[in-house]
C-alpha cells in the first residue's frame, strides 16, 4: 500500500492552457502552477535520468529485504545473508551479476541508530571487499583488503542524522547521506573445492545495531514504512517512476548541490516533500504526454551515449560508479551504470570493460558468427587482485545456461587454459564447442546476441590510466 498522510490523497488539477499542461500538486503548494509543456518535458527527462538508478535499486531492496515470499529474499533489514554458491542463470535479482565472488548482503535501515559491521582477519591473497552503497546507488565507502586491510575490525555505518562520536572498539565511522544503505560483500572463490572455505569466512561476518554492540538499551524504533510493491511492468519507463522516486527521496535528504534541481523537479510533482502522492493515473492527457516525452528523451540520450561513448570505449565503467564527489552529479553516467550493471564497483576497486560490439563495430551475436579474444604474451589484464571475463545474454542481461556450466574465464583458471607456442592466450566465444582440444578455452555463448564484461579487481595504474589497451573481440570468418 502507498504511504499516505494529511492531504496526500487530495489533488488539485490545474486547468491546461494553450501553452501549459495541467499538473497534479498539493492544494496550496507553492508549486501549484501550470508548467509549459516543453518545460515539463525537459524536467521529466532530468528527473527520469536522476531517479532511474534509485528505482532500479529499490527493486532489489524490495525483493531482498521486504518481500519474504520472493525467491530472491535474503534477510530483513540489519541482518546479513550469505550466498553459499556463485551466481548461475537461475539468479535473476539483478542484471549482469558477478559469478566470481559469492555475495553477502545487508540492507541497512539507519534511521534509529547506526549499525556496526565486523570483519575477520582475512588471508591477504584472498580478495574481499564490502561495497557500501546509498539510495542514489553512489558508492560512499569500501571496507576490505584495499581500504581497511586484512586485519579484523569493527566499522560503524551511520545515517545522515547521527551526531555521535566514535565509540570504543570501533575501527572507523563511515557516514551515509541516505537513511537506507546497502552493504554488498564479495568474497573471492578460488575454485569449486574452495567453497567450504568461503562459507567459513562468510560465517564470521557480523552486523549489529550500535546499541547491541555497546551492550546498551536500544533507542526507540524508527516509524514503520509502508513499502510500495514494485510494479515491474510500469515503474521504470512510465511516469509511475516518479511515484516511487517521491517515496525513496523521502529517505534521502537533499544534498546542497541539488537544491535548485529539487526545486525544478517539484514543478512536475516530484520531490521528497511531496510524499508518495504522485498519481500518474490522474494526469491530464497533456501532462502525461509531456512526462512520457521527457522519459523517452532520457532513454534516447542514454542510447546515444551508449552507442557513441560506451560501445566505442571512449567512456569506461570506471567513470559511472563512485562517490558523489567523484560522479560530480553526472546523472547520465549514473543512469548508464544502473542500466548496464547496477551496484558496480568504483574504479579503484574494480574496472569493468564491456564488449558489446566486435572489432568491426557489429553487435556481438553468436547466432551469426563465432568470435575469439586473443591476449598477447605478458599482456593479460593488469590486476593486483584478479581478473574475470563473464558472458551475458544480450536479451536478458543474465548468465547463459550451457552444457559446461561455465559462465566465465578468470585468472585463477590460467593453469587449466591452453596457451600458444608464442605465449599468447586465445579464448573462443561461440555457441558450439570449438572441439575437445580447445574446449578449455571455450566461453559458451547463446544462440543470439550477447555481451562480455571483463572485470579487473584492484586494477593496476596502467589500466586506470588507459595505458593498457584491451584486445578487440574478433569475428572468426
Amino acid at each position: 500500500m502507498p504511504v499516505t498522510g494529511p492531504n496526500l490523497t487530495r489533488r488539485a488539477m490545474l486547468p491546461a492552457t494553450a501553452i501549459g499542461v495541467a499538473l497534479i500538486v498539493e492544494p496550496g503548494s507553492p508549486h501549484a502552477q501550470a508548467v509549459p509543456a516543453a518545460e515539463a518535458r525537459t524536467i521529466a527527462k532530468e528527473a527520469y535520468l536522476y531517479g532511474f538508478p534509485m528505482v532500479e535499486s529499490y527493486k532489489t531492496l524490495y525483493t531482498q529485504a521486504i518481500d519474504r515470499e520472493s525467491p530472491n529474499f535474503k534477510a530483513p533489514f540489519n541482518q546479513i545473508s550469505n550466498t553459499a554458491n556463485v551466481f548461475t542463470p537461475r539468479d535473476t535479482a539483478f542484471v549482469t551479476p558477478n559469478s566470481d565472488t559469492p555475495y553477502s548482503f545487508i540492507w541497512m535501515d539507519l534511521r534509529a541508530e547506526p549499525v556496526v559491521l565486523t570483519l575477520p582477519d582475512i588471508d591477504p591473497k584472498r580478495y574481499l571487499s564490502v561495497q557500501l552503497i546509498d539510495l542514489y546507488t553512489q558508492n560512499f565507502a569500501y571496507l576490505g583488503q584495499r581500504t581497511t586491510g586484512a586485519k579484523a575490525g569493527n566499522f560503524l555505518v551511520a545515517g545522515p542524522k547521527w551526531q555521535g562520536q566514535t565509540p570504543a572498539g570501533v575501527s572507523a565511522v563511515v557516514r551515509c547521506e541516505t537513511e537506507i544503505a546497502y552493504a554488498l560483500y564479495r568474497t573471492q572463490l578460488f575454485g569449486a573445492d574452495d567453497l567450504d572455505n568461503v562459507k567459513r569466512i562468510q560465517g564470521t561476518y557480523r552486523v549489529q545495531p550500535l546499541s547491541a554492540f555497546l551492550n546498551q538499551p536500544a533507542p526507540a524504533p524508527a516509524p514503520a514504512l509502508n513499502w510500495p510493491k514494485p510494479e515491474l511492468a510500469t515503474m521504470s519507463q512510465t511516469p509511475a517512476i516518479f511515484r516511487y522516486m517521491n517515496f525513496l527521496m523521502s529517505l534521502a535528504p537533499t544534498d546542497p548541490s541539488e537544491t535548485a534541481l529539487m526545486a525544478r523537479f517539484a514543478r512536475i510533482g516530484v520531490g521528497a516533500g511531496l510524499g508518495f502522492g504522485f498519481d500518474e493515473t490522474a494526469l491530464s492527457a497533456e501532462t502525461r504526454q509531456a512526462l512520457e516525452g521527457g522519459i523517452a528523451d532520457g532513454i534516447k540520450a542514454y542510447e546515444t551515449f551508449k552507442a557513441t561513448e560506451l560501445d566505442t570505449a571512449k567512456v569506461s565503467s570506471g567513470e559511472m560508479f563512485g562517490t558523489r564527489a567523484f560522479l560530480n552529479n553526472n546523472y547520465l553516467y549514473r543512469y548508464a551504470g544502473a542500466k548496464l550493471g547496477i551496484f558496480g564497483n568504483s574504479r579503484e576497486e574494480a574496472l569493468y570493460l564491456g564488449y558489446f560490439v566486435d572489432r568491426n563495430g557489429a553487435p556481438a551475436n553468436a547466432a551469426q558468427r563465432r568470435y575469439m579474444l586473443r591476449f598477447e604474451k605478458d599482456r593479460l589484464p593488469p590486476a593486483n587482485a584478479f581478473w574475470s571475463l563473464t558472458l551475458y545474454d544480450g536479451k536478458t542481461q543474465l548468465l547463459v545456461d550451457n552444457p559446461l556450466n561455465r559462465y566465465l574465464i578468470n585468472s585463477p583458471m590460467l593453469p587449466q587454459l591452453k596457451t600458444a607456442a608464442d605465449g599468447s592466450l586465445t579464448l573462443h566465444i561461440q555457441q558450439q564447442s570449438p572441439g575437445a582440444a580447445e574446449e578449455s578455452n571455450w566461453l559458451p555463448a547463446p544462440n543470439g546476441p550477447f555481451y562480455l564484461v571483463l572485470r579487473v579487481y584492484e586494477p593496476k595504474p596502467e589500466l586506470i590510466s588507459g595505458a593498457w589497451i584491451r584486445p578487440p573481440l574478433q569475428p572468426v570468418e
